[in-house]
């Protein structure tokens, strides 16, 4: 589990491409003495595996499932990626839960800038846009930030300065793809309000009415 704030911005050694999986290796100041193997670290927001490690750099595998519905397989050497190492019982929760399981990946359909702000609008499928909700939280990237519109197929964020600065979002631009997980919360409502029957879509269900009346 993860809260969404990212820890440090590392680059992309190597992406060893298989035939349906990968190996991925990032250069990080995350690397400490007290880095485990088997510990979990959210690369871009997917969370991933450390199976080896040197003082500059970790190693993670890339399953077949992950490259199919994030942006990881898409990497190039250099890249910038955010990093997060998971949650201890005894931190502070800055941003929301987060689990590290990408719902899907969105499109940059616009990038500009609101006094302070820089306001971000997403493209993202239609299935996926009942699970975020204005004033809810989205991570993106694997970014915990707050949704100021919601539209069928769309929503938008403003980034302060601070927030652009530590992360990705500082290089990404109209057309550009990023990670997108919704709140694990609201897939719970749906499913609970739906009798936990796996077939139905739950599509009476108004995320909206249950985030402005504090259920969400």
């Amino acid at each position: 589990m993860f809260t969404g704030l990212i820890q440090s911005i590392g680059q992309v050694r190597a992406l060893k491409q298989q035939e349906r999986s990968a190996q991925l290796q990032i250069t990080s100041s995350l690397v400490k003495e007290d880095l485990q193997l088997g510990e979990s670290i959210a690369v871009n927001g997917a969370c991933l595996t450390v199976v080896a490690w040197d003082k500059n750099s970790f190693t993670v595998d890339v399953s077949p499932e992950t490259l199919s519905c994030t942006t990881l397989g898409h990497l190039k050497g250099n890249q910038a990626v955010n990093l997060e190492r998971a949650l201890r019982l005894s931190d502070r929760l800055g941003g929301h839960l987060v689990s590290g399981h990408i719902d899907c990946v969105a499109t940059v359909k616009s990038r500009y800038e609101d006094q302070n702000a820089i306001r971000f609008e997403f493209g993202v499928p239609t299935e996926m846009s009942r699970y975020i909700v204005e004033k809810g939280s989205v991570a993106v990237d694997g970014i915990s930030l707050t949704v100021n519109k919601v539209g069928t197929d769309t929503f938008s964020i403003a980034v302060i300065p601070h927030s652009l600065e530590m992360t990705t979002l500082k290089d990404c631009r109209e057309g550009g793809r990023v990670n997108i997980e919704t709140d694990l919360l609201g897939r719970y409502v749906e499913r609970l309000l739906s009798g936990g029957d796996p077939r139905s879509t739950a599509q009476k269900v108004d995320f909206d009415f249950l985030a402005k009346n504090g259920f969400l």
